[in-house]
C-alpha cells in the first residue's frame, strides 16, 4: 500500500513559478512509476507528466512541454513537479499518482493505468 500526499499548491500570477511535492509512504514507492496529473471542474483528468522509477525516462502532455519538470528522489520518497512560465490554463487541482503495475512504459497518460492517488493540491494561476 502505498499514500501519496501533495503540496506546494497556491495561487501565482501568470508567467510565474510554482513546484509541487508528493511525499510517498512505502517501501515499495522506488520501484514504481510517478504520474502527475490535474483536472479542473467538469473535465477528465488530464495527464501532465510521468517518470520511470529510475528518474531517467520521462514523459509530458505537449501543453506542458517545455515549461514543466517531473523529477524524483527515491532517498525522500519524494516526486517533484516543478513548473514554470505558469498560464492561468494551467490552474486546476494537481494530483500524483502511482503505478504499482509496471515500469517499462515510459508515457501511460490514462488514469486507470495508475494505481494509487493522492488528494491533491490547488494551483491557481491568475492572468
Amino acid at each position: 500500500q502505498v499514500q501519496l500526499v501533495e503540496s506546494g499548491g497556491g495561487l501565482v500570477q501568470a508567467g510565474g513559478s510554482l513546484r509541487l511535492s508528493c511525499a510517498a509512504s512505502g517501501r515499495t514507492f522506488r520501484s514504481y512509476a510517478m504520474g502527475w496529473f490535474r483536472q479542473t471542474p467538469g473535465k477528465e483528468r488530464e495527464f501532465v507528466a510521468r517518470i520511470r522509477w529510475s528518474g531517467g525516462s520521462t514523459a509530458y502532455a505537449d501543453s506542458v512541454k517545455g515549461r514543466f519538470t517531473i523529477s524524483r528522489d527515491n532517498a525522500k520518497n519524494t516526486v517533484y513537479l516543478q513548473m514554470n512560465s505558469l498560464k492561468s490554463e494551467d490552474t486546476a487541482v494537481y494530483y500524483c499518482a502511482a503505478d504499482a503495475k509496471s515500469d517499462l512504459v515510459v508515457r501511460v497518460t490514462a488514469p486507470l493505468a495508475y494505481d494509487y492517488w493522492g488528494q491533491g493540491t490547488q494551483v491557481t494561476v491568475s492572468s
